[in-house]
C-alpha cells in the first residue's frame, strides 16, 4: 500500500462526539505519516512455537479458538458467572449474567485485584495483593462451585500470567519491580526475573510464538519485553506522548470533546494486546489518552489512536476482527465518580474507530471481558462501584451495583484452549 500523508487531530477542541467515534490511527515511521500495514499474504505460514505450547491454528488470527462456540470441554459444566474482585471491600461478588443480580458472595484476602483463569481453566484465581503491607496471597475458586478455597501466600501478587506452554505462573510483583515464576498449581518459586527500570509493571500480553512477552511499566511510561526462553530482560522502550489528550470534565458537563495541552512528560500504560496476525502490541495508555501501537520484534512504536478520557482495558472480540477499548474517564489512579467514561471499538484490520460508547449518566469502565457467545462486554466500574454490560451491537449499557472498587472482573467460562491470565487472556 502506498503511503499518504494523513493529518489527524488528535483531540482538538470543538471536535464532535461524532467525529471523535470516526478518528483514526496515524501511523508514526520517523515522523512521517503511513497507511496500516498490507493485509497478511493467501499463504500463511505455520508458526514455529515454542516447546510445550499449543498450536497456533489460524497464523492471521492468533484469536481463532476463542470464537464463539469453541468451547473446552474442561469448562463443560462451569457455571455461568461474572466474577468481581473488589478493591476496598476485600470481596469478590458472583454474578449471574441470565438474571443479572449478585447471587453469591465471599471475602477474600487484602486489596483483590484481578480474577485470573488458569492456563488449564480450571481454577479462578483471585489476586490479592495486598499493597503496601506483606500478606499478599492467592485464593482459587472452583468455577463448577463458583466457591472459594484457601488461599495461598504470596508475595504482591498485583496480577497473574502463564507462560504459553503452562510450566510457570508468572506472579507480576508490581511493588518489587519483578516477576516471579512460580509452580501453576503449588505457587512454589520456580525462578524470578528482576524488571529494575519497570515501574509500576502490570500488564502483559505474549508472542504469537510464545518466544516472549511485552509487559507495561504504569509508573515508568514505557514497556519491557521479556526473552521467555532465556529468561532475561531484552529491553525498555518508553511510550511516546502525544501533543494534546482529551479534557478531563465530568460526564454531565461533557460536550464536544473539549482537548488540553499534554503536559505530562511520560505516560501510564495499563493493559496490552497483541494483534491478530501477531505483528503488533496494541497498549491503553491513561495519561496519553489512546493506544499506542508497538512493532514486537523490533520494539518500536509504529503509531497511536486517541480513544478517549483514562484509557485502560483492552479486550479482542470473539471474531478476532474488533477491539473494544475502555476508557476509565479520568486521569487518576483513585478519579471522581460519574466521569466521562466511555468504549471505543478499533476494528484490527484498518485501525480505524468504528463505535463509541458512553456510559449514560457517567462511569468508569475499567477490567473486565467478552462473553463467550460475544454478544456482551462486561467491565467493572472502578470509580462507580458498579459493573457495565455493554451490547456489543448496539452500545447500549446495563448497570449492576456491586462492593467497594470493583476492578479486574473476569466472564466465565470463556471459549479457548488454554488461558494466559489476567482476565482471560485465552487462545
Amino acid at each position: 500500500m502506498a503511503n499518504k500523508k494523513i493529518i489527524v487531530k488528535a483531540c482538538g477542541a470543538g471536535l464532535t462526539a461524532a467525529a471523535v467515534a470516526t478518528l483514526f490511527v496515524v501511523t508514526r515511521v520517523n515522523g512521517a505519516a503511513s497507511a496500516p500495514a498490507a493485509s497478511a499474504p493467501a499463504v500463511t505460514p505455520a508458526v514455529a512455537t515454542v516447546p510445550g505450547m499449543p498450536p497456533v491454528i489460524d497464523a492471521r488470527n492468533v484469536y481463532s479458538e476463542t470464537a464463539t462456540g469453541k468451547m473446552s470441554a474442561t469448562v463443560g459444566g462451569d457455571l455461568e458467572r461474572i466474577y468481581v474482585p473488589n478493591l476496598r471491600s476485600n470481596d469478590v461478588y458472583a454474578v449471574d449474567p441470565a438474571s443479572m443480580k449478585v447471587v453469591d458472595k465471599y471475602k477474600v484476602g487484602i486489596g483483590p485485584q484481578h480474577i485470573v483463569p488458569s492456563w488449564d481453566l480450571r481454577t479462578l484465581w483471585v489476586t490479592n495483593n495486598a499493597e503496601r503491607r506483606t500478606d499478599g496471597s492467592l485464593t482459587p475458586v472452583d468455577p463448577k462451585t463458583g466457591k472459594p478455597g484457601k488461599a495461598i501466600p504470596v508475595d504482591d501478587p498485583y496480577n497473574m500470567y502463564f507462560t504459553p506452554d503452562g510450566k510457570s505462573a508468572i506472579v507480576v510483583a508490581e511493588a518489587r519491580r519483578r516477576l516471579d515464576f512460580r509452580d501453576p498449581q503449588t505457587m512454589a518459586v520456580q525462578y524470578s526475573i528482576d524488571t529494575p527500570k519497570c515501574g509500576g509493571i502490570n500488564h502483559a500480553d505474549f508472542s504469537i510464538d510464545g518466544r516472549y512477552a511485552i509487559f507495561t511499566c504504569e509508573f515508568d511510561g514505557a514497556i519491557t519485553k521479556i526473552d521467555l526462553v532465556n529468561r532475561k530482560v531484552l529491553g525498555y522502550l518508553k511510550l511516546q506522548m502525544p501533543a494534546t489528550r482529551f479534557k478531563e470534565v465530568p460526564a454531565a458537563a461533557a460536550g464536544p470533546a473539549a482537548s488540553e495541552i499534554c503536559t505530562s512528560k511520560k505516560g501510564m500504560p495499563q493493559d496490552i494486546r497483541i494483534s491478530p496476525d501477531g505483528k503488533r502490541f496494541y497498549i491503553a495508555d491513561m495519561d496519553a489518552d489512546g493506544v499506542h501501537i508497538v512493532d514486537g520484534e523490533a520494539l518500536k512504536e509504529v503509531g497511536f489512536i486517541p480513544t478517549g478520557v483514562g484509557t485502560h482495558g483492552l479486550y479482542p472480540s470473539r471474531d478476532g476482527k474488533s477491539l473494544y477499548v475502555a476508557n476509565r474517564g479520568s486521569h487518576k489512579i483513585h478519579g471522581p465518580r460519574r466521569g466521562p467514561g466511555s468504549v471505543v471499538v478499533i476494528d484490527f484490520a484498518s485501525e480505524k474507530i468504528v463505535a463509541k460508547w458512553p456510559v449514560p449518566g457517567g462511569g468508569s469502565p475499567d477490567m473486565g471481558n467478552v462473553s463467550a457467545d460475544g454478544k456482551w462486554l462486561w467491565l467493572a466500574g472502578r470509580y462507580d462501584d458498579e459493573i457495565y454490560r455493554f451490547d456489543t451491537t448496539t452500545g447500549a449499557v446495563s448497570k449492576i451495583a456491586v462492593g467497594q472498587e470493583p476492578h479486574g472482573l473476569t466472564v466465565w467460562p470463556q471459549p479457548g484452549r488454554y488461558s494466559l491470565g489476567h482476565t482471560g487472556n485465552l487462545r
